[in-house]
């Protein structure tokens, strides 16, 4: 059985990634490419004639000539220089057929490679509710390979790119143009759309709403406080349930052990840690499957472009609003989305704040000290006094980060300016199976990542209060014996 290795290449917000979930289904694997922290997505899939295909999903790029990590490593792969990687057979280059004087420049830098090529003119079903007519035997004959129009959201064209896949060779033509990339896609443009006249009403209404300086932030400030509510109210039973879950558990394994050392291990060690990484997930997985609705939509990227002007006054750029969002649920995953920053100083300056962003994790220490210590009582009748104690922890957080990123903006001066370059995907209702796919990888990796250390941490932190047992003679608590304790009395000093 020969195996093929393909890779989707194309801009970001092409839809690429919706048609890899859609070849590959679940058959995938998500980690890093070798020495970077570019996350790495490969599927699998068999074409009818047995063969089984190998599928690279490839970082958004707007060209082979990179200005970001993810197009470094895009580029690296496409010209067969990574480390560790091989050169794909084929490469698959997905367009938004919607767009294609944008998109069209990136098709004819991996078309110069000359190396076997289907493209891909993705929404068509959007082309053709614009009343845009598109000659795709015309896009064939000018590239010299096999064009196939798709709707990978609904899986409209999928069959039609296996039976290209499926062709023993998939042959094509070598391929040379003296004219420059900006001549080309302007000739190329003019000959294959037939006809383009009708515009995206629905779009630029849309965008007069939500782009607008005033009303624009007003929504999206109302956008982000339903979204944090709904983290915080919806997650509450999912987070009892596993807690209650884990208590039974515990409950139902202890008495089955009979060796006091073995059950505390399995017990206080490894079911209370798991527990624990558990704990955080309904939280998590709320907040992303926001974020994904709002990318989905296409309304994230106008966000991100509505705030570039507020944040560019604390040193940062529009694209660092989407990690420190994410840095809400987890500061792990916020900090790998730095990677799209292409300001090697705004990229630092968002990894050294994002942890500042309060994270779920934090949320039950704050509880557990505000009920501690701040009386449960209204003020004006409806206002909650733990609420707004809370309410100015996470605005503490926020002050904070603004702060150290402005600090780090008069030290840490880039001898370039940063330009924030964003292209504004179409509005889309979103498909609620690339949501459920976009979860699935996110709780995988975290559980892979973060789960298996705080397992570890949990198991360790036993150790400390276990180890040495007490004398039988002893008069003070067990963990004042241990090693923990023993830490406990030697830093007293220093913090009485």
């Amino acid at each position: 059985m020969k195996i093929k290795n393909i890779a989707l290449v194309g801009n970001p917000n092409c839809g690429k990634t919706s048609l890899f979930n859609t070849l590959t289904g679940t058959r995938q694997k998500v980690a890093n490419y070798a020495g970077v922290t570019v996350e790495r997505k490969e599927g699998s899939f068999k074409l009818p004639s047995g063969d089984a295909i190998r599928v690279l999903d490839l970082p958004g790029t707007y060209s082979l000539k990179p200005s970001s990590l993810d197009e470094e490593v895009t580029r690296a792969v496409c010209l067969g220089e990574l480390k560790g990687e091989i050169l794909p057979d084929i490469f698959i280059c997905v367009v938004d057929a919607t767009n294609l004087s944008l998109h069209l420049s990136l098709v004819l830098e991996v078309r110069a490679l000359n190396r076997p090529m289907i493209l891909v003119l993705n929404m068509m079903d959007e082309v053709k509710k614009r009343g845009i007519s598109i000659d795709k035997d015309k896009w064939s004959q000018l590239l010299g390979i096999p064009v196939v129009e798709a709707v990978a959201v609904k899986t409209k064209g999928i069959q039609d790119l296996i039976n290209q896949l499926d062709q023993k060779n998939l042959f094509i033509t070598p391929y040379h143009s003296e004219l420059s990339h900006f001549e080309q896609v302007k000739q190329i443009t003019k000959q294959v759309i037939l006809n383009n006249d009708s515009g995206d009403k629905r779009t630029a209404f849309l965008d007069k709403i939500f782009l607008h300086p005033v009303l624009g932030l007003v929504i999206l400030t109302l956008t982000m406080f339903v979204m944090f509510q709904a983290v915080f109210i919806w997650a509450t039973p999912f987070i009892e349930f596993i807690e209650n879950f884990v208590a039974w558990l515990s409950d139902f394994i202890g008495p089955l052990i009979q060796h006091p050392l073995l059950k505390s291990l399995v017990v206080d060690g490894v079911i209370a840690g798991a527990g624990s990484v558990l704990a955080y997930m309904p939280q998590i997985l709320i907040l992303f499957f926001f974020i994904l609705m709002l990318e989905e939509s296409g309304y994230l990227p106008r966000a991100a472009f509505l705030l570039d002007k507020l944040m560019s006054k604390a040193g940062l750029s529009g694209r660092s609003f989407i990690p420190l969002l994410s840095s809400f649920a987890c500061a792990i995953p916020g900090i790998m989305a730095t990677r799209s920053i292409s300001s090697e100083r705004d990229r630092l300056a968002t990894i050294m704040i994002a942890p500042l962003m309060t994270c779920s994790a934090r949320l039950p220490v704050y509880a557990l000290l505000i009920a501690a210590f701040i009386p449960n009582q209204l003020i004006y009748g409806w206002l909650s006094l733990q609420g707004l104690v809370l309410s100015g922890l996470y605005m503490s957080g926020i002050v904070s980060a603004l702060l150290v990123s402005v600090f780090l903006k008069l030290v840490r001066k880039d001898k370039t300016e940063s330009i924030f370059i964003f292209e504004l995907p179409t509005y889309r209702i979103p498909d609620i199976r690339n949501i459920a796919l976009g979860l699935y990888d996110r709780a995988t990796i975290f559980l892979k990542r973060v789960g298996g250390i705080i397992v570890a941490l949990s198991i360790l932190l036993w150790v400390l209060v276990t180890f040495p047992q007490p004398p039988d003679n002893a008069s003070m608590p067990a963990i004042n014996y241990s090693l923990a304790g023993q830490l406990g009395h030697l830093i007293h000093p220093i913090f009485a």
